[in-house]
């Protein structure tokens, strides 16, 4: 019988680096990508950014040219999503019913876009910015949109709500939380963040619910909870993902806010390993909570660890935290992870628009938020990862240079 080989669920950023890295250490054996979307493996943070924007065309985000995967013979079906899991036979069944066996799989499918459950948000005109397709939908209409609404004050509703500006178009933006960005950083960022994006002509409503999307064919605008409404031609939603984890939970693995891994990236089913955005995993930099990251590095980083266990090299995930957005001219850049801070320490001034941002806990630094801050970025990485305790007047004031604060 012939080798099944690994298998890989999800031809994103995670499916793409696992497959590269397993070639890269010499595994032999047959690889399989298996991608619910017509294209090949692209990178996805540019779409709310520079591709949304028209400055990068999509072969620009390719994360490697097609004859990179036939030279590696790492073999592709795509538009055909995964709807079951035997792990007991070991095969994955596609929609449409076609089976594939696998000696190993990899799940790497990463997340939906969370949608509005409320009244109108299946209607057109209604977006998320989570895929190509999503991306080009929203080129297309953008000739007849003048004023978008932009649900959500995450990352992503800011990097769409910024193109949107550059574009020419009216913007306002919905979010339920008494701040932007409340689940990711702390209020000097987020009071930065809205200064910046009501400067730019962002219409900011803060602690604001939508109620419906108004419209019959199309979405005209959105009906607030208060009673009040917004016209609009375009609503982009930016609140969160769902993990694309149900086949696993059906064929018996441990699923809550992702599916559950261990230090080796494996689930509860044999020779069953997962990565990326749906892995809830134990990581060294959240105190060893189970915790998801929906990040370019997690994907990477989760995706060498199974390459090298695959390979025979063995070794837990302990990749160091980091991300980044861009919107309009400031690149925020942030390492470590805030979760359990009790302090937060301002270095620098905002109204420079060049800064960071400190985040504590019983005074050892968990992470950095730095905007057009480069040198703070990489200094703060070595005091997080070196779990020092610096003095917080020196690391509040710019003009203290962060290496002497290593000790």
């Amino acid at each position: 019988m012939a080798d099944a080989g690994i298998v890989i669920v999800g031809a994103g950023q995670a499916g793409a680096a696992a497959a590269t890295k397993l070639r890269q250490m010499k595994v032999d054996a047959p690889i399989t990508v298996i991608g619910a979307e017509p294209d090949p493996p692209y990178e996805r943070p540019p779409l709310s950014k520079d591709y949304l924007s028209g400055e990068r065309s999509f072969d620009r985000l390719l994360i490697r040219p097609e004859t990179f995967w036939a030279n590696q013979d790492v073999a592709f079906k795509l538009g055909a999503p995964v709807t079951a899991v035997d792990a007991e036979a070991k095969t994955v069944t596609l929609e449409g019913g076609e089976t594939v066996p696998y000696d190993t799989l990899i799940w790497a499918t990463g997340g939906s876009p969370r949608k509005l459950a409320c009244q109108g948000g299946d209607l057109p005109g209604v977006h998320t910015v989570r895929s190509r397709i999503d991306a080009d939908r929203m080129k297309t209409e953008l000739p007849t949109v003048k004023r978008a609404i932009v649900i959500g004050g995450g990352y992503i509703g800011l990097e769409a709500a910024a193109v949107l500006r550059k574009h020419g178009r009216e913007v306002v933006l919905l979010e339920a939380a008494p701040r932007l960005l409340s689940r990711v950083a702390g209020e000097a960022l987020s009071s930065f963040f809205a200064e910046e994006h009501a400067r730019q002509g962002v219409d900011l409503r803060i602690e604001t619910t939508a109620d419906c999307i108004v419209g019959d064919a199309k979405a005209e605008g959105v009906h607030l909870a208060d009673g009040s409404g917004i016209e609009g031609q375009m609503v982009v939603v930016g609140i969160g993902i769902i993990p694309d984890v149900a086949p696993l939970a059906d064929a018996g693995a441990e699923v809550s806010n992702g599916v559950h891994v261990d230090a080796e990236c494996r689930t509860n089913l044999p020779d069953v390993f997962a990565i990326g955005d749906c892995a809830l995993h134990p990581n060294g930099f959240a105190g060893g909570e189970m915790i998801r990251l929906e990040s370019v590095q997690n994907a990477n980083d989760q995706a060498a660890t199974v390459a090298k266990i695959l390979a025979g090299r063995g070794g837990a995930y302990e990749a160091f935290p980091w991300f980044w957005s861009d919107q309009y001219d400031l690149k925020l850049q942030t390492a470590g992870l805030n979760l359990g801070y009790d302090e937060e320490v301002l270095r620098g001034d905002p109204d420079s628009r060049q800064f960071s941002v400190g985040y504590f806990r019983e005074g050892r630094i968990l992470a950095v938020d730095c905007v057009n801050d480069p040198q703070t970025y990489v200094a703060g990485r070595k005091l997080i990862t070196d779990r020092v305790s610096p003095d917080l007047e020196k690391f509040a004031d710019p003009n203290v240079p962060l290496k002497e604060l290593l000790g």
